[in-house]
């Protein structure tokens, strides 16, 4: 009898076909990770300069903008979706803010991994070339 896992059907075949190991990934190259790093980096750089940008293409002063927020949900019904959308404004600026910090430190980590990342042995180099030329 055979003591294979499985469920087997009254012909002998396996219903749940065996499973094949999978391959160990190749690690990206420093290179790409450089890359990485600089596009994260400016993306943040970018988000920032964008904001600082922001009061000279539209006249904007945080606490009048949230004053005057506050002054339209009090205003009464009618005036409620205006105050409503200055809200969300001032959480899109702060979540931009936010978003481009939180860029520039990926960015700045990726690059120090990359820097610091130990080179490939020739041999751990050769049998990653071999293994991507037999798919």
């Amino acid at each position: 009898m055979n003591r294979r896992r499985g469920l087997h059907l009254v012909g002998g075949r396996d219903v749940v076909p065996p499973r094949r190991a999978a391959r160990p990934k190749r690690p990206p190259s420093r290179a790409y990770l450089v890359l990485e790093a600089t596009l994260l980096m400016t993306a943040g750089v970018g988000v920032l300069i964008l904001l600082l940008q922001l009061p000279e293409l539209i006249d904007l002063d945080s606490l009048l903008l949230l004053s005057t927020a506050l002054g339209h949900l009090i205003g009464g019904l009618s005036q409620l979706l205006m105050g409503i959308l200055q809200l969300l404004g001032v959480l899109l600026l702060v979540s931009l803010a936010l978003l481009s910090l939180l860029l520039l430190v990926a960015g700045m980590v990726r690059l120090g991994r990359a820097a610091l990342r130990k080179p490939l042995k020739p041999q751990a180099l050769a049998t990653a070339r071999i293994r991507s030329q037999k798919r």
